[in-house]
Formats: structure tokens, C-alpha cells, sequence
């Protein structure tokens, strides 16, 4: 099924990203959480790509297992900017021959020591428009409330998300926020544009606040001075900041709904134990 149907129709969607494991070592247990995570049949799933392609080969194999195992539509990341046309090639040969529909077409992050001049992908609408002209893939993309931090204004970069929806993306799925009302701001920057794709909003649930200003620092994403508070009161303690992190986003979850938003991804970052909390937290919502 194509993930577009899923979100344009009327029943609220969620959804969760997954990770594959880096390497052999912790497969077993990592595919095991990914398979207790899509036994609560969210909306769908969506599984990563490594760094430079290293997990390609796990992100298929994980999501034909969701889909096959528990019924629940997968899309498979897929990154280009180290990768040439033969090898975006065999990846969507790969992709159509296991039955995959739906693919989220990404940039990646850019080499240290690369001349962009020298790279055959400089931008996701380039992949996106070559999965498009191979054919048969629902197409989604990422996008930035808060601006790509490699745009210099946002007027800029929504030029190149309209861009990326003329060249053939059917949804866009954003980097996480913690603060709603910018998420409002850019919907109505996107419409006012001509961008009318529909927006998938990711939220992430903070339960590690060790790592979050890092992610914070390389997305641009920043953090309102509630959420800040909130950090700074149960960082030294596990269980509570775990239990925050969940009611924090269980509320932006909300809040989204209520207020038309209609699919929200949540960056579960392999943790079953926090999307089960936000799946029954919102159970009578989604239902």
C-alpha cells in the first residue's frame, strides 16, 4: 500500500522510524525490538539508512520482515549523496523485487573531503525525480520547520522543497520540534508557496538529554525554554526523564491532532517500551 493513501485518509496516522543494526553483531536484538515496535501496527514504518549506505543491505531485509511478519506498510530510507546512478539503480531494483512501495528520498549527509562538483547526487530532488522516472515507488521527503541549516533564508528553503515536490515527492516528513506553533508557522509558509503535499510531523520523545543538544546543534532544531526546564529538572534521573520525554511528546502529539494535523512520525529511535507509551497514551485518538 502507498504510504500517501494511508496519511490522506481520514483516520489519524502514526507512525514510527526504526533503525537497522550498524553491523551482524546486534542484529538479533535490534530486529527483535523493531518487531515488538511494529507489533503494535502503527499507520506504518519507516526503516533508516546508514551512514554512506552501510545498512542498505538491513533496511530491506527489515522492512520486507514488517511487512510480511505483521502486515504493517514499510518505507525504506534511501540516500544518495554517496552513491552514483548504477548504484541508486540497484538499490531500487532491489527495493521493487521485494515488494517495497514506498521509499523516503535523502540527500545525506556530505562528506568530509567531497567536491560537490565531483558528486553525481547534490540534492534530494535529483533522486527524487530518478525514482520517479524508474516509477512504481511512492516518493516522500524531509524537510526542515525550522530551515535546512544549509539554507540561508527560509524563503530559500522552501524554494528547494517546492523544488523537490515538483521533481516528484508526494509527502514531506519533517525533522523533529519541540515547539508546535513553529511547526503552524511553516505549514503556512509551505501553502502560501503552492507547496500542498501533505506534512508528515515527526516528533522524537527525549529520553537520552545527553544526546539531544548535539542532534539539536547539527538539525538547527531548537529547544523552547519549557522543554529546556523540563531537561535541566530530571536529566539525573533515568526513569523520570524517560517518563517526561514521553508526556512531553505525548502532548505535542495531541496538540497536533486537535489541531488538524493528521499524520505524525515518531522517531522512536528503536525503543519499543516508548512507543508502546505513546501508542497508549493516544489510543482513543487514533482509533
Amino acid at each position: 500500500m502507498k504510504v500517501i493513501d494511508i496519511i490522506d485518509s481520514e483516520k489519524p496516522s502514526l507512525s514510527f522510524e526504526v533503525f537497522p543494526p550498524k553491523n551482524n553483531e546486534n542484529f538479533d536484538k535490534i530486529k527483535q525490538a523493531i518487531e515488538e515496535i511494529a507489533a503494535l501496527h502503527p499507520s506504518y514504518m519507516s526503516v533508516t539508512y546508514g551512514a554512506g549506505g552501510g545498512t542498505s543491505d538491513n533496511t530491506a531485509q527489515i522492512a520486507v520482515n514488517i511487512r510480511e511478519q505483521f502486515g504493517v506498510e514499510t518505507v525504506a530510507h534511501l540516500s544518495c549523496i554517496s552513491s552514483n546512478r548504477s548504484k541508486i539503480k540497484e538499490e531500487l531494483d532491489r527495493l521493487q523485487r521485494t515488494g517495497v512501495e514506498n521509499i523516503l528520498a535523502l540527500r545525506g549527509d556530505m562528506p568530509e573531503g567531497f567536491n560537490p562538483d565531483e558528486l553525481t547526487y547534490r540534492h534530494a530532488s535529483e533522486l527524487t525525480e530518478e525514482i520517479r522516472n524508474y516509477g512504481g515507488f511512492c516518493i516522500g521527503g524531509a524537510c526542515y520547520p525550522e530551515g535546512h541549516p544549509e539554507s540561508k533564508t527560509s524563503a530559500e528553503d522552501i524554494m528547494h522543497l517546492k523544488e523537490k515536490v515538483d521533481a516528484g515527492c508526494q509527502f514531506l516528513t519533517t525533522q523533529m520540534f519541540f515547539d508546535n506553533n513553529i511547526l503552524y508557522n511553516f505549514l503556512y509558509r509551505l501553502q502560501s508557496a503552492g507547496v500542498n503535499v501533505p506534512v508528515v510531523a515527526g516528533i522524537m520523545p527525549v529520553i537520552n538529554p545527553s544526546s539531544i543538544k548535539r542532534i539539536c546543534r547539527i538539525s538547527g532544531t531548537s529547544l523552547p525554554q519549557r522543554f529546556v526546564r523540563i531537561v535541566e529538572r530530571y536529566s539525573d534521573n533515568p526513569e523520570a526523564m524517560k517518563q517526561a520525554g514521553i508526556a512531553y511528546a505525548t502532548e505535542q502529539i495531541v496538540d497536533l491532532f486537535a489541531n488538524g494535523v493528521k499524520a505524525v512520525h515518531v522517531y522512536s529511535m528503536d525503543r519499543p517500551d516508548v512507543a508502546t507509551a505513546i501508542m497508549n497514551n493516544i489510543s482513543e485518538i487514533i482509533r
